[in-house]
């Protein structure tokens, strides 16, 4: 849908196929919690679809506005990967136009589909694909509040309490430095039961309502976030925060994609625009990421939808992102001085604490660092050759990493 933060979706020279004219939502196996669709279906249209019918996507990112096609070659993960793992994990099958000009129907467990799954549109055109679906009494969710004093406290809570909920994110305030480095609001919830709406809303439990507040301005004065108002602003957010708060009812809208409801959210950033960037340590390596946030509170980054969160356990694609382990995104304004080579020794941080970089949101990271980070890279690339001799499938992204 045209969002794709990086190059995956690019491809200088050549043609990109837009994939949104196949949007079809097939079968709906409303007993059986499954559903067929389209790979140009975009994960509002089912949720429009689907929650009237008691049925939710099992995975969804910060926004809903990104084809069922691109959640599989992206292999997406959202606030329940710690109990539900990634998008892939809950695909039954797929249809693949492959390079040969073949149709195959690729399952689960088979090395194309684990090509597939976070090949970033490698492998071939996702043609339809068959989703297994988590059930829901209502749309609305339960959420817990609190306040994290420093990342110390945040990573006790989560290890500690995590495992009572189904989703989970931690804001963090990535300009604060001393003692308060780190500190976050950490937000947790799980779908609502019937019975915790008010008599109300029962009329109505399932129904499917967003919000949408004015559009940003097509010119926005650069530098409007720059490290001044972004600590201002952040400042604002943890002290408004409650220190601890429970049951609040919310829309899936509200928890789940609070920036769809505000139209060219992006342009906020002004013309030069801004990177996003997002990398996962494993457990054991939590002192590499202290390390990484306080190079990044040090180095002044002015982020201001910084998330961290826990991820479970890892899935089977060979370039997917996910690993067990503890993972930071965050957003910057590409005009900040000094921000490549910045990122650049991050890069190198988090490959030698065997990390990795997400390939979705990535549009800089040096081809040497890939196969530190992705062990399967090289059956990945056998793969691709064997399947694609020619290079009929190549984006801007594959030529930099040297995907072919």
């Amino acid at each position: 849908l045209g969002r794709a933060y990086g190059d995956a979706a690019q491809n200088a020279g050549g043609a990109v196929l837009d994939m949104t004219a196949l949007d079809r939502v097939h079968a709906i196996d409303v007993d059986g919690g499954t559903v067929l669709c389209d790979a140009g279906v975009s994960l509002h249209r089912l949720m429009e679809v689907l929650l009237p019918l008691g049925w939710f996507v099992p995975v969804t990112p910060g926004t809903r506005y990104v084809t069922v096609g691109g959640a599989i070659g992206a292999d997406i993960h959202g606030k329940n990967h710690h109990v539900s793992g990634s998008f892939s994990r809950h695909v039954l099958s797929l249809e693949l136009l492959t390079a040969d000009g073949e149709i195959r129907t690729v399952s689960r467990g088979t090395p194309l589909f684990e090509a597939t799954a976070g090949g970033m549109g490698l492998t071939g055109v996702i043609l339809t694909a068959t989703v297994r679906l988590l059930p829901v009494e209502t749309s609305l969710m339960s959420v817990d509040t609190e306040r994290a004093r420093d990342l110390d406290d945040l990573i006790a809570r989560l290890t500690l309490t995590d495992d009572r909920y189904r989703y989970s994110v931690a804001w963090i305030d990535l300009l604060s430095r001393g003692a308060s480095t780190g500190r976050s609001v950490l937000t947790r919830a799980d779908h609502a039961p019937l019975d915790a709406l008010p008599p109300r809303a029962r009329r109505t439990p399932l129904e499917f309502r967003t919000h949408r507040l004015p559009a940003v301005p097509a010119h926005v004065p650069e530098g409007l976030l720059g490290r001044t108002t972004v600590g201002l602003f952040n400042s604002l957010w943890y002290r408004r925060a409650p220190h601890a708060r429970t049951g609040e009812l919310q829309r899936i809208s509200t928890f789940f994609h609070p920036l769809d409801g505000v139209p060219h959210w992006n342009r906020v950033y002004g013309r030069s625009g801004f990177v996003q960037y997002q990398f996962v340590v494993g457990y054991g390596r939590e002192e590499a990421l202290r390390r990484i946030v306080r190079r990044i509170s040090l180095h002044r980054c002015p982020s201001f939808l910084a998330v961290l969160k826990r991820f479970g356990e890892g899935d089977p694609g060979w370039l997917s992102f996910p690993m067990p382990g503890w993972t930071l995104a965050l957003d910057i304004p590409a005009g900040l001085p000094g921000l490549a080579a910045f990122l650049d020794e991050l890069d190198e941080e988090v490959a030698a604490a065997e990390g990795r970089v997400y390939l979705a949101k990535d549009a800089r990271l040096r081809p040497e660092l890939l196969a530190a980070m992705y062990p399967r890279l090289a059956e990945f690339r056998e793969l691709r050759r064997a399947l694609d001799p020619r290079g009929v499938f190549v984006s801007d992204l594959a030529r930099r990493l040297d995907l072919q």
